[in-house]
């Protein structure tokens, strides 16, 4: 097989830019461990740079054909092309109790499901580079204050160190999206279970930004908080106008409320 047909379903846009996919591959610093998934490889552009490196690398990839061709062109990988959907995918069949990097060049279509599923399993993924859509890259990033500034950024930052490296025209792509795309790198914060009820934090920071435009004193209504809680200052805020730790004390606070 020569090469891969793009499949508008699967979102996939293959990277032709051999710097660009060194520079993803090298965006990873592996700290302690040295497992990494790469979700969606494609034809293996960025595949063949982590497969240089001194890594134990396994790929996942949906798509039978782009299987196929990984097997075929990269012996390297026998026995670690896992042909399976990374968002339903048990990693515990693979990668029991082993710290991994997660690292991909993004099918934009799922892109923030990938982070929500590794949100999900914090517990076991120190570190995490890739492509995005450059709008959803740069609001992972985003800091407080700002109007793209919403849950992903919060959910993200609470429990990872987010940082931008840079952008991507839409010409290193076959085929070219319509977008321009940004790389991204999350390390995991040293302490990253929050001291709150961590569940209850996802709640209340989704509840407040699906009502954006209002004060927390609103959109946090269905809370039941008590009239001397309602009073307190931060309840005049938006949800954009609050940091993490910001987000944090309110769970504690709305927690002691009695939910």
């Amino acid at each position: 097989m020569d090469k891969v047909r793009a499949k508008k379903h699967l979102g996939q846009h293959f990277l032709k830019d051999e710097s660009i996919a060194k520079n993803i591959a090298d965006a990873l610093t592996l700290e302690g461990y040295d497992t990494v998934l790469e979700i969606g490889p494609g034809m293996g552009m960025l595949t063949k740079y982590l497969l240089e490196k001194e890594l134990n690398t396994y790929v996942i990839e949906i798509d039978r054909e782009s299987v196929e061709y990984l097997t075929e062109h990269y012996p390297k990988l026998h026995g670690k092309i896992i042909s399976e959907d990374f968002l339903n995918y048990n990693l515990d069949n693979v990668f029991a109790d082993v710290p991994l990097a997660i690292i991909g060049n993004f099918p934009y279509n799922i892109s923030t499901q990938i982070v929500f599923r590794t949100l999900q399993m914090r517990d076991r993924i120190p570190e995490f580079a890739g492509m995005f859509q450059k709008e959803v890259a740069e609001r992972i990033c985003e800091k407080k204050g700002s109007k793209t500034y919403g849950i992903l950024s919060v959910l993200v930052q609470a429990f990872y160190d987010a940082e931008y490296l840079f952008t991507v025209s839409e010409d290193v792509f076959i085929p070219p999206p319509k977008v321009k795309s940004g790389v991204l790198r999350l390390k995991r914060k040293e302490n990253y279970h929050l001291p709150c009820d961590e569940k209850l934090f996802f709640a209340v920071v989704k509840t407040a930004f699906n009502q954006r435009r209002k004060t927390l004193r609103n959109s946090l209504k269905t809370y039941n908080l008590s009239d001397s809680l309602k009073e307190e200052s931060i309840f005049d805020l938006r949800p954009e106008q609050l940091s993490v730790e910001d987000f944090i004390m309110l769970t504690q606070k709305i927690a002691a409320n009695g939910i």
